[in-house]
Order: structure tokens, then sequence, then C-alpha cells
């Protein structure tokens, strides 16, 4: 038996941090709690991640040119020819996070072949659905000027721009990524949540690659948190679907979910709305109607697997909806899907998805790192439905709140509560702790409830300073998992 002692902060039942003196940990386990004002350190339940791509993460970590924060493209072409320089000749040179909101334009095609003359560029935008190639990576691809749009997607040829599932067209041509390679991107993204006080998150999409990564992970017993993972149904490019994933379940891997994709991403101006985006027009990319999200639905549910949709747009949210409330009347199973994003829901989505029962699934983060492409591009009145939290909030959604890094930056659930509190784009925001323990919600991702209360794991976060009166000066000192550091600062 072990005593952690200092200011123990544990949610009831309704997310009311209550504090303790000390927790008692035994194998594992919290033991029991001591009642009593605590002084010191901050102890919290860990914190879960509910859509984030550790993967990418890692990658990023390690082998990606790392674009988010560039601030002009003189700036990015200073680190293009700088990477250019390092690497071998005739490998592709690949980079992620770039946003023209911050660039002030885009990395268009002629930039590129400018710029990188000499090999292959795929430069992938924050969001993950707009990629930027030159001449180079096109001509590989096999893709010209004649090049149709593929269903779900967008060719912009003369701009050399990918959207959506055009992607696909690329990315059969790159070099491929091995279960190695994965491993190692895996246990580099883990390492960076952890760091942040995340001890368990959800994996927003695999590959059958992927999948055979985590699991021999997980029978080594080298996974350091708790990962539930969503395997691809529809890879981009292609039409064939991967068949349904094996399930799998022990005390730190999970495949029991997923993952569709219904539309774009709402700071690119490439998700499914009503209404004409700003400065760029169109509506945005709607990839699956409610027939298809049925359709591609119906196995999982019948096997018992969830469904988590990506779904920003107000289209995208609906077409989700209504393909979900159909597999519940025609197929009915004690089964809590998803929405991926959730981004822009209207008064009839809020009451659809709470009649039905689903999980919703924002990042409060994107209020803060997405904030300028959101008031440039979103047509008028839906400022005030973007990621509107408090809104999904008393509509008595269940939420379950993640970063979906590394479209952003920060992956740190404080630093996402602080933005859900101060900065919403209309109305209000939501306190702080309430925030905070939406943070701490396992059962989203099919894991059970892991809030320090006796017999449950023993997974927590250690703070330097209370995260809820002093957020700015409260950092990660110590990360338990099992009752096991894993991270100390």
């Amino acid at each position: 038996m072990r005593r952690v002692s200092g200011r123990v902060l544990v949610p009831d039942a309704l997310g009311r941090y209550r504090p303790y003196r000390a927790l008692w940990v035994r194998e594992g386990r919290v033991a029991g709690l001591e009642p009593g004002e605590g002084r010191g350190e901050v102890v919290l339940p860990g914190f879960h991640d509910a859509h984030v791509h550790i993967w990418k993460v890692g990658q990023l970590l390690t082998d990606l040119l790392d674009l988010r924060g560039v601030r002009s493209l003189e700036e990015l072409e200073r680190m293009l020819r700088e990477r250019d320089r390092l690497l071998p000749p005739g490998t592709w040179l690949l980079g992620r996070g770039w946003n023209e909101a911050l660039l002030g334009g885009w990395p268009h095609r002629a930039f590129l072949d400018r710029v990188v003359p000499g090999r292959p560029v795929l430069l992938t935008r924050t969001c993950a659905h707009i990629h930027a190639v030159n001449s180079q990576a096109l001509s590989l691809a096999g893709i010209g000027p004649d090049t149709p749009s593929p269903p779900g997607g967008e060719v912009r040829f003369a701009e050399g721009l990918l959207l959506e599932r055009a992607y696909g067209l690329v990315e059969r041509v790159l070099p491929r990524r091995t279960v190695a390679d994965y491993r190692r991107y895996v246990l580099a993204g883990a390492r960076h949540l952890l760091a942040q006080g995340i001890t368990s998150a959800l994996e927003a999409g695999a590959d059958p690659e992927l999948l055979e990564a985590y699991r021999s992970l997980d029978r080594e017993g080298l996974l350091p948190l708790r990962v539930s993972v969503l395997a691809i149904r529809r890879p981009d490019g292609a039409e064939t679907t991967y068949p349904l994933p094996e399930p799998y379940r022990s005390e730190r891997l999970l495949i029991a979910g997923i993952k569709l994709f219904a539309d774009g991403g709402l700071s690119g101006a490439s998700a499914a709305v009503s209404r004409p985006y700003q400065g760029v027009g169109g509506l945005g990319v709607l990839r699956l109607r409610a027939e298809e999200v049925f359709e591609l639905a119906l196995a999982a549910h019948q096997r018992g697997l969830f469904v988590a949709t990506h779904a920003i747009g107000d289209v995208a949210i609906r077409e989700v909806l209504r393909g979900y409330a159909r597999l519940y009347q025609e197929a009915p199973r004690p089964i809590r899907h998803r929405l991926e994003h959730f981004g822009l829901p209207g008064p009839k989505e809020l009451a659809l998805a709470r009649a039905l029962g689903v999980w919703a699934v924002p990042q409060p983060i994107f209020l803060k790192e997405l904030r300028e492409n959101f008031l440039r591009y979103l047509p008028e009145g839906f400022l005030a439905r973007c990621y509107n939290l408090g809104r999904m909030e008393r509509a008595g959604l269940a939420l379950a709140f993640s970063s979906d890094a590394p479209v952003v930056q920060e992956v740190s659930p404080l630093a996402g509560a602080v933005a859900a509190s101060r900065l919403p784009l209309l109305g209000r925001g939501l306190p702080l702790e309430r925030a905070l323990f939406l943070y701490t919600q396992p059962e989203a991702s099919g894991f059970p409830p892991m809030r320090l209360w006796p017999g449950h794991p023993a997974d927590l976060v250690v703070y330097s300073a209370d995260p809820f009166t002093h957020p700015e000066e409260a950092r990660v000192v110590r990360v338990e998992v099992d009752g096991v550091a894993v991270y100390t600062a």
C-alpha cells in the first residue's frame, strides 16, 4: 500500500471536484481516499483525450517537417530550402501544419516548384483535409489538368491542391509506412501526451498496419498509456472498404470502434455547410450522405462496434444523425455512437443528438488556435453555432473533450479547458471545473470510468499548482498509470 499525499481533487458523479488530503494505492488501483484538505502539489485523475492522432503527433516529432505556427511564406520558404538541403536526392519532402491564415497566402504549386524544384513535395494543411503538392509530385501520381475529382474529393491542378478524398490519388505513390514506423511514431506521440497529463486517449483512425503496430506494442507490454483505436472503414482514394477489425481488449488497448468521414475541415472551408463560406465561397465537401453512413456503419453496429463519424458542418451533422437514427430504428442495440468535432450544430441537430444519446466529441482548443480561420470563413450567422460548448452542455448532450492533435500545437487538456472557459466565439464559456471534467470521459471511447474513485485504476496527474485557481502557473510534474510513474518533469 502506498500513500499519495497533496491536495487530491476527485470528481463526484456530477463532475464536482471534492478535496482529500491523500489517496491510497494498492496493486495499481485506488484503495481509499483520506478525508481532509491537503496541501502542496495537486493530484487529479489522469486526463482522457477523446480524439487525437497519437501516431501523427509522433511522426511530427520524428520524421515530418512541422509547419504549425509558421507565420509567413518567406519563413516557409526558408524551412523548405533547409529541409531540401538535408534530404537525400530523390526522396519526398513531407511536411504538415501550414495554415494560410497565418502564412498570408497559400503554398500553391508554382511556389513549391520554385522553392523545391528537384524533388516531390507534399505539405499537409493543419486540418489534414487539404494537401499542397508540387508538379513533380503530381506527375508521379499521374495527376494532370484533365484528372477528374474523385467522389468526396477535389483536384485543383493549377493550384496544386488536393482536397479530401483526392489525397488518395497521391497517397498511393508515397513511401509506404511499415509497422515498425508506426510503432516508433506511437511511442513518440504517447510520451508527448503523457507529459500533458493524458493517461488514456482515442486514436482517431487506423489502417490495418497501425492496428497491428498497436497490438504488437500491447502484446510486448510497451504501451505506456491506455489507447482505444478506431479502425478506418474506407480509405481515401478507394471505393473499397477495409474489413471490420477483430475486437481486442486488454488493460491498455481497446479496438472496439470504426471511423467514418462525412465532410472536411472547418478551418480550411471544406466542412459541408448550408450557407456559402465568406471569401472563398462554396459549401464545402460532403463525403457521406445518411444512406451511406447507414450502409457503412451497419455491419459494425451489428457486431457491437461503436461508430465514430467525422462531421463538422451543419449539413454533414444532419446526414450523420439521420444515418444513426436509422441504425437504432432498424437494428436496435445499446451502443452509443459518436460524432467527431460537431462544429456547427443547429437547434434541431442538438435535439436529435440528445434524443439518440450519442457522444459529441468537440475540440475546445480550436477556439484558440483556429479562431482566425473561423472568423475569416464562417458564413453569416454561424459564429453563434461554432463550437458553442455552452449550448451543447445546456442541450444535455453527452460530451467528451479532445485536442485532435496534431491539427493543433497545444495538446494540454488544461489549455483546452481554459479555451472552453474563456474563449467562446459568442455567448458564455463553460466553468473551468466543468470543462476540465469533460477531459475525463474514457467511457466515450469504450473504457470504464477512471476517476480515482476507490477500485478505479490509479491513473493520475500531479500539478505544481492548483489548475482551477492558477491555470497559467500549473505545470505537470508527475503522471502515473496503474500507480506507476510514467512521466516525471
